[in-house]
């Protein structure tokens, strides 16, 4: 925090940490003075100073007093008195690492995409077919089915279900059952990297654009030709989907700070873990790029609507680990299949994936069946979940004694639902998620629209 005239009058541990101070020898400092690198034009603290309007989540990279470069994605207010400008809070967090590791990865796969341009067939980065996916269920043989029509075809398609359900699985399986098996198949969650990054990720940069920017091509061009798999499509940045958009109806892209475009040839297979419905409720999936990749739509059910391949998937599980430590485990007692069909299983299939290879790591050596003290705890423990009288009677609590509007009453329903769970994991955010039965973003996402 820093004064009209851009003295430090406070700076806490973490941030001391990040820069390389300590916190006695900031304060009553100006700004320059601590970072020599910056000016009145890249400063965001005098920016709010300068012109009183805030600015948020903006990546900023400078030199701390150590020499060593940082960047920090900041948000920063201007703080006011009667009218006047007093002064500036910002808050940093730190991303140097994830730039870092991002930038490496960057690298490793601008090296594989200059290395396969060379070789006509080269291997893509895949390992599923068609013929590795289990599942009879009558659901799951319907989204397979639209899978394995999709693979005929260069429509874009978007792939919903919830977390666990295999997803990148049929993704995969539709690029190597293609016409493009031979060219590249590249996969990017949307949600691993900041947004202020994800561009540059996508787009490709240009040398100068940006502080540390170097000429580089993005996904789309080290895609060209083959498969892109955009994961959690429903958190790229509303922005950044206005430009993806652009991209699928135009075929061409134009790097971060470059001024001439590039032609691609590149099939979009997207995927999301809610529904699209309400995504597009929520504002966070344009509904102009939902109708463009919504050619092919495959639904993948959630594990609990397809109990009848629980045990087809215990048996492949038990092969696999069979292999894998080396062990003879024949199966499961009736009391752990009686325990799996019951069990709600808000990780899916990976989950059970996880709940095999657990008990696998509980098993004594001569043992051959997997029994219900070698499963994780969630399995054994008792479901702290709302008892079903509690739920019952909070839901009577809040039946609206007047007309109210139904959307509004389920959101008040469901705020209040999440706000109890909060509180029984104690602010716990990663338990509150594995409770409700969502993913930890989606609970965070929901977490800031309710404002809790």
């Amino acid at each position: 925090m820093v004064d009209k005239k851009g003295t430090t009058v406070f700076f806490n541990e973490t941030m001391a940490e990040i820069d390389g101070l300590d916190r006695e020898d900031v304060i009553g400092k100006s700004v320059f003075d601590l970072f020599p690198s910056l000016t009145n034009e890249s400063s965001t603290l005098i920016r709010a100073l300068r012109t009183g309007k805030e600015t948020v989540d903006k990546v900023q990279t400078y030199m701390n007093m150590k020499g060593k470069q940082i960047t920090s994605i900041n948000s920063t207010y201007p703080l006011f008195r009667d009218g006047e400008i007093i002064g500036a809070v910002e808050l940093a967090e730190d991303i140097t690492r994830i730039v870092q590791l991002n930038d490496q990865v960057l690298d490793l796969r601008q090296q594989l995409y200059k290395k396969t341009t060379h070789k006509k067939n080269s291997r893509n980065d895949t390992q599923y077919h068609f013929s590795d996916i289990i599942g009879q269920s009558p659901l799951f043989q319907q989204a397979l089915t639209r899978a394995k029509r999709a693979a005929r075809t260069q429509s874009p398609v978007l792939i919903c279900g919830p977390t666990g359900t295999g997803k990148e699985l049929i993704a995969q399986s539709i690029h190597n059952a293609s016409i493009r098996r031979d060219k590249p198949f590249i996969a990017q969650n949307c949600a691993a990297v900041p947004r202020e990054l994800m561009e540059g990720l996508l787009f490709g940069t240009t040398k100068g654009a940006f502080t540390g920017a170097i000429d580089r091509p993005g996904i789309f061009e080290q895609a060209d030709g083959g498969t892109l798999f955009l994961d959690e499509i429903n958190s790229l940045d509303i922005m950044l989907q206005a430009k993806l958009l652009r991209v699928l109806q135009d075929g061409r892209v134009r790097r971060v700070g470059g001024s001439t475009e590039q032609e691609v040839n590149v099939r979009i297979v997207a995927a999301m873990n809610i529904g699209p419905q309400e995504a597009l409720a929520n504002n966070i999936l344009r509904s102009d790029l939902f109708f463009r990749l919504n050619v092919v739509n495959i639904e993948l059910p959630p594990l609990t609507k397809r109990k009848e391949d629980i045990e087809l998937l215990i048996h492949h599980f038990i092969e696999k680990f069979n292999q894998t430590f080396a062990m003879k485990v024949t199966g499961v007692s009736n009391e752990v299949m009686e325990t799996f069909l019951h069990y709600s299983w808000p990780g899916n299939i990976r989950e059970l994936r996880h709940a095999i290879e657990s008990a696998f790591n509980m098993l004594e050596e001569n043992e051959e069946t997997i029994r219900l003290h070698h499963l994780p705890p969630q399995f054994t423990e008792k479901p702290l979940d709302l008892e079903p009288a509690a739920t019952i009677e909070r839901a009577d609590a809040f039946l609206p004694s007047h007309p109210m509007h139904l959307p509004s009453y389920m959101e008040t329903i469901e705020r209040n639902i999440i706000d109890d769970a909060l509180r029984r994991y104690k602010g716990n955010v990663s338990k509150t998620a594995e409770a409700l039965g969502i993913k930890r973003q989606a609970l965070q996402y929901k977490l800031k629209k309710f404002n809790l």
